[in-house]
Formats: structure tokens, sequence, C-alpha cells
């Protein structure tokens, strides 16, 4: 604290105006000091550890956090429902991007794009092929989710920096092995044992994991890269219950 600071019983304390310290001005209060056994330091860390979404909990029940706004390009694709798509756009939207979403099925995705934002147009809808440039900067990032179907057709606006891709894929088509080899993050959802198969293939994951894709239940995903996997599971929160119902893996 700079000297000079405080007049006669600045510091709330009787008889505080009259103990000075040459040089360093008014002696503060004197309290028993603070002190943590070092065995309990590890009990103030906060669980998380990196900027992003709250995409749930994993394994540890630990918050698990997905970074959509970056630095440099980013590509995700999640073989999944709607509902999970919309839940990662929400909760995108709350922390400052803006959500541009390309879908073929506009009408599913309305009263989320009301809601969301709270009055302020933070989520935009384009027809398939039709999303223009975002102009992504780091005080305005942008998420571009794209819900195109089994098919979806090459976009004219890519990942960027501080734009981030999401492609939703519903099932597995004959593009898929493509998008999911090029991704920087997979998520996946129950699918059929043949699929579980492929994507086991394209992602390198252990037999433990393939068999477990076919049985996940509608508010679990796998989320994965060649270097490490991740269940997560998704905790809805009283809004986005009201706002888009119960978990489902099939729209």
């Amino acid at each position: 604290m700079a000297s000079g600071a405080g007049g006669p019983g600045a510091s709330g304390v009787p008889g505080a105006a009259h103990r000075t310290h040459p040089g360093y001005g008014l002696i503060g209060p004197r309290r028993g000091r603070q002190t943590l056994p070092l065995e309990d330091l590890a009990a103030l860390a906060l669980p998380i550890g990196d900027d992003g979404v709250i995409i749930g909990v994993d394994e540890q029940n630990q918050p698990a956090v997905l970074g959509f706004n970056r630095p440099e390009p980013f590509d995700v694709v999640l073989v999944g429902g709607l509902w999970t798509a919309q839940v990662l756009a929400f909760r995108a939207a709350a922390t400052g991007a803006r959500i541009a979403i390309e879908t073929g099925r506009p009408h599913l995705w309305t009263n989320l794009v009301q809601v969301a934002g709270g009055g302020q147009q933070c989520m935009t809808v384009f027809d398939v092929g039709r999303v223009p440039p975002q102009g992504p900067s780091v005080g305005s990032p942008v998420l571009v989710v794209r819900d195109c179907g089994m098919r979806p057709p090459r976009g004219r606006v890519s990942a960027l920096p501080w734009q981030s891709v999401l492609t939703l894929l519903p099932y597995l088509s004959p593009v898929a092995p493509r998008l999911l080899e090029h991704a920087g993050l997979v998520g996946i959802q129950r699918v059929s044992p043949d699929e579980a198969r492929e994507i086991g293939r394209i992602m390198g994951l252990p037999q433990s994991d393939v068999t477990a894709l076919s049985t996940l239940p509608d508010w679990v995903t796998l989320w994965c890269t060649r270097a490490g996997r991740q269940f997560v599971t998704v905790q809805a929160t009283d809004a986005e219950t009201g706002l888009l119902g119960s978990p489902r893996r099939v729209d």
C-alpha cells in the first residue's frame, strides 16, 4: 500500500493512527496468520484447467471443458444427435461466441435461436451452402454449426483462426471417414456395432471403447483424438431441459 493513504483511524483499529513504521506509513492491524498444511493444498485447486465450454463431466465427475474459441482453425465432428449439438451451441453462445447455423431443418433451431443471447442476436440460421463470411476475431469468435445431414457438402465457410466448425453427422456415411480423419476432435454418441468398429478403426480406439459405443446412454459422448479419449456425461441445466427437452440420441 502507498504511504500516506490513511488519516487518523483509517485502519479502523483504535490507536492505529499513532503506530507508524518509518518510510512505510501506518502499521496495519495484526491478526493471526492464515496457514494451510501442505497435504491440504491440492484441495484449493479449481477443477477446470482450460478456458472454454463446459460440455459435461468426465468419468471422475470433474468438469470436461471444450475450447471452441482458438487462435487456430479447429474442426470438430459429432456423430450423434441434434440435442447434444444444440446444447454445445447454446453453451458456446453463453461464452460470447457468435453462432452461425447451417441447416436444412431450420424449424428445429427456431426456439433455441429466439431464446439464446437474452435478446441479443448471437445465433443466425442459414440455408445449406449459404453461410457468408463471418469475420471472426479474438474479440468476436465464431462457431459454425453444420447440421447438413448424412452427406454435408463442402462448406463455403471453413475453420479459421477464431472460427471453429462443428459438423453434426446423425450416423456414419461415405463422407464420414474423411471428416473424422481431418477433424481436430471427434465426438461419438451411440452407434451400431458395425459403425462402432469402423469408427474404432479410423480413430484407433481400444476394443473396450468400441464395444461401449453401441450401448451408450443418450446423454453420454465419447470425445476422442488419436492421442486420447474421454467419456463425457452431459448434465443439462433446467433452462436447457425446458428449452430442448430431455437428452435424446435420435430426433
